[in-house]
């Protein structure tokens, strides 16, 4: 990133962890992802800006250079939700840093809930902007509260690199190798749109199937 210190009146946390957090993001993501991911920092910063909330800002900042870390072949599990990858990576990144328990808990769930739709936006403020900032990047909730001219210069210094195009096969390429964690997420549909013929497990079947005999 190099010297940048505010973009659209936000500053970007210039703190070692924060510096090294940045950096395993170059290192193990890509430059979609990393373009991803800084937007989605300075997204939600504005949304709490601009609702007046108190958060952390580094916190903020890590979970969303990490939030995405999970699709990585670098993060990635054989068999655990690309979300809670990427939320594990973080908790143990913090924790070698020394941060306490609560900030750990913190960032764990801002990243682990942030496809979680009806909960997370009920949660802490810094899991609540985060989850704002992926849908305001992904789907464009909340377009309307971003001004053009913020809107400008964080997709001059961070592209969409035709992002509509490219975000369905990113997401899937992470977790193409265990398509059952999407099981109950939205993740489920990205599934369906890159298989031809993809069968999502079903709630209902669960129920029916189980052993019980009534």
């Amino acid at each position: 990133m190099g010297n940048l210190k505010s973009i659209a009146g936000i500053s970007i946390p210039d703190s070692i962890i924060a510096n090294q957090a940045t950096e395993l993001l170059r290192e193990h993501g890509t430059e979609f992802i990393y373009n991803h991911s800084l937007r989605v920092f300075l997204f939600s910063s504005l949304n709490g800006q601009r609702q007046q909330l108190k958060y952390d800002a580094e916190l903020l900042y890590i979970s969303s250079v990490f939030h995405d870390l999970g699709l990585t072949p670098h993060y990635s599990s054989p068999d655990l939700r690309f979300e809670v990858d990427g939320a594990n990576a973080a908790r143990d990144f913090l924790k070698s840093h020394g941060l306490p328990k609560e900030s750990l808990q913190l960032v764990w769930d801002t990243i682990a809930l942030h496809t979680t739709i009806g909960i997370a936006e009920h949660k802490e403020p810094e899991v609540a902007l985060m989850y704002s900032g992926v849908g305001l990047d992904v789907m464009g909730e909340g377009y309307e509260h971003l001004s053009a001219a913020n809107r400008e210069e964080i997709i001059s210094i961070f592209p969409r690199n035709d992002f509509k195009k490219n975000i369905i096969p990113t997401f899937f390429a992470g977790f193409e190798h265990k398509t059952e964690t999407t099981f109950g997420n939205i993740k489920a549909d990205v599934c369906a749109f890159m298989i031809p013929n993809f069968e999502r497990k079903n709630f209902c079947n669960c129920i029916l199937h189980s052993p019980w005999s009534e």
